[in-house]
């Protein structure tokens, strides 16, 4: 036959609905989860004294660094780059989170 196109045959037995008890526990705990860590969008980062485009640049934060937010003010996060020790404010602009999307 020309154009013909075998298909496995399933049973009934492997088609299950039924949840496992794996899938349900990881959906539970999703948004128990610690939050995912902060990443650079760009290429390098200006580290600033303070939080203004118009401050003393104290470092660079290359994108392939990791590095640890303090705290935030406004759209400014104030980072310690682990790599260098560097301390100083990055624009949020530059900086990401990503986010989970939880669907419990």
């Amino acid at each position: 036959m020309l154009g013909a196109l075998a298909l496995p045959v399933l049973s009934a037995t492997t088609a299950s609905a039924a949840p496992t008890a794996v899938s349900a526990t990881t959906a539970s705990s999703c948004s128990s989860l610690p939050p995912l860590p902060y990443k650079v969008h760009a290429s390098a980062v200006t580290i600033r004294s303070k939080a203004s485009s118009k401050s003393t640049a104290v470092g660079v934060l290359y994108k392939s660094h990791k590095f640890t937010v303090h705290k935030k003010s406004g759209n400014w996060l104030y980072i310690t780059d682990r790599t260098t020790g560097v301390k100083g404010w990055v624009s949020g602009t530059y900086v990401y989170r990503d986010t989970r999307m939880c669907l419990d």
